[in-house]
């Protein structure tokens, strides 16, 4: 097999459906499909949930009294309301999942090769609910923080191995499609955290409790449904089990599509990938896979640098810092959400038709522009000392400029991050490039959540103003260097990379 066959042979997963057509959406493909991607109920409602429960005065007041105290003003020297979350354990316990989510990423890829991908669901789930356990009776900050890891170990999982289950299954007409369901799910876990936060708000004492413990429904959810779907028919070829593969691909394609021309392609790329004498994490950085490595990377990375974990992990905090009280803050931050959530399904209709690259670009400039408003009602209303307050319509302004920045995230740079990797990435090297996504993402995702009240405190109105210098950038990044891929069959990448006037350079060597 010489190099050009070789190359087609790896990218060439669904060969068959690129010459037939378009591929079939079946009912159970939509099913299978629906189930993985209720994986991203378990990230989106951690997300969703840690801001509110920072918000709520006996969580508080068990854990981070410090917090409290700045909140009622009771400090010697009143520090100005930029800082008053300001705790380096209180970004801790958000913080802290994201490090264990990091490692998870990384060793997912080798234990997803033993168990299939449907088996590390499996085993995310199950993890993940053993650290909604640990916080829901959480007596101390070190239980409490225990418990994060046990999720951030659950999500790292999950999300390295439900992208790649729904690019595996997806027909390629609908894989983008498909694969923003991850997304979808994600935003609805977050808005369903902030609900919970909202009811569980009212229950005095028990209330964090409550927000904490319920994230073992999703984890349930997900769990249960995942033991009842197959596995990839590339996960199953890859493990030598290849009567269940064709069963699998009977299963998502309908037993009347020929699925034999597809199920050879398969093992042809299987083949290939075995041919290699070098594993996923040492191939993917040789010199032909440069590309592969610099966008998985900087995909992963972008998306926590436009600075939604602001909006998303500490919006009820934020509101509480410009003076709404507990539950109008809790409120807002719902609002938000479902903003976020509708907007991905804007993405689900647009991704296939518009383009990649046109959801990034136009994300990109409705971000930039917003967080420049932002900053600038800061500067005018509360000033850099911060002893000033927001007054009724700047209130309102900053709440608007919030949900459009929720809603360019959802629709582009949100499940963008979980699509590009798994179109870009060929079979022998896709499940290293998947892992190094993810982690990168955690990585700075860990970062961020650690540095982002302290960031507020000293950068003040400014941090809103960095942001929207950094998405400028990054927009013009993406313009420049990230290829379309929209109905790109996997066997043409190849071609695609070839006539990319920088990354030609590489592909060929």
């Amino acid at each position: 097999m010489d190099d050009e066959d070789k190359e087609k042979a790896i990218y060439g997963r669904y060969g068959h459906v690129s010459d037939s057509g378009e591929g079939s959406l079946t009912m159970s493909v939509v099913i299978i499909c629906i189930i993985a991607a209720s994986a991203g109920l378990m990230f989106g409602y951690d997300v969703g949930v840690s801001g509110g429960v920072t918000s709520m005065e006996p969580f508080l007041k068990k854990f981070f009294p410090s917090v409290l105290e700045k909140m009622a003003g009771t400090q010697t020297a009143k520090q100005d309301v930029y800082c008053t979350f300001d705790s380096e354990v209180l970004t801790a316990f958000t913080s802290s999942l994201y490090i264990a989510g990091m490692v998870a990423s990384l060793a997912a890829s080798i234990v997803m090769t033993s168990t299939g991908r449907k088996g590390i669901l499996v085993i995310s789930g199950i993890i993940f609910f053993i650290g909604s356990a640990l916080d829901a009776f959480a007596i101390n900050i070190v239980m409490l923080i225990l418990g994060r890891l046990f999720l951030g170990f659950g999500i790292g999982f999950a999300n390295q191995a439900a992208p790649v289950y729904l690019s595996e299954m997806a027909p390629p007409k609908w894989r983008g499609t498909l694969a923003t369901a991850f997304q979808f799910f994600l935003t609805f876990g977050n808005v369903l955290a902030t609900l919970v936060n909202y009811f569980a708000f009212g229950l005095s004492k028990l209330g964090w409790r409550v927000s904490l413990g319920f994230a073992a429904v999703p984890a349930a959810i997900m769990t249960v449904g995942a033991l009842f779907i197959p596995d990839t028919p590339s996960s199953l070829i890859q493990r030598g089990k290849i009567h269940k593969a064709r069963e699998s691909l009977s299963r998502v394609r309908g037993i009347d599509s020929d699925n034999e021309a597809e199920l050879n392609d398969l093992i042809s790329s299987n083949e290939a990938t075995k041919a290699g004498q070098e594993g996923p994490y040492k191939l993917i950085f040789h010199q032909r896979y440069r590309p592969h490595l610099v966008l998985t990377v900087v995909v992963g990375l972008f998306q926590q640098l436009t600075g939604i974990n602001l909006v998303a992990f500490y919006a009820p905090v934020l509101f509480r810092t410009f003076g709404w009280s507990g539950s109008s803050a809790l409120l807002g931050a719902i609002l938000l959400g479902v903003v976020n959530c509708g907007s991905t399904l804007v993405s689900m209709y647009l991704v296939d038709r518009a383009g990649r690259r046109f959801l990034y670009i136009e994300g990109g400039i409705q971000t930039c522009i917003c967080q420049v408003a932002i900053g600038c009602i800061l500067a005018f209303e509360i000033g850099n000392a911060g002893t000033a307050a927001l007054s009724n319509t700047g209130a309102t302004a900053i709440l608007v400029l919030m949900c459009a920045i929720a809603a360019a995230f959802g629709w582009s740079w949100g499940p963008l991050t979980w699509i590009i990797p798994s179109e870009i990435l060929p079979l022998e090297v896709r499940p290293a490039g998947q892992g190094i996504c993810i982690a990168s993402n955690f990585a700075l995702t860990f970062v961020l959540a650690q540095i982002s009240m302290t960031m507020f405190c000293h950068l003040k109105y400014g941090v809103f103003l960095l942001y929207a210098a950094v998405v400028a950038i990054m927009t013009v990044f993406l313009a420049l260097f990230l290829p379309e891929t929209k109905g790109i069959q996997p066997g043409s990448m190849g071609d695609v990379w070839k006539k990319h006037w920088y990354w030609c350079r590489f592909v060929d060597r």
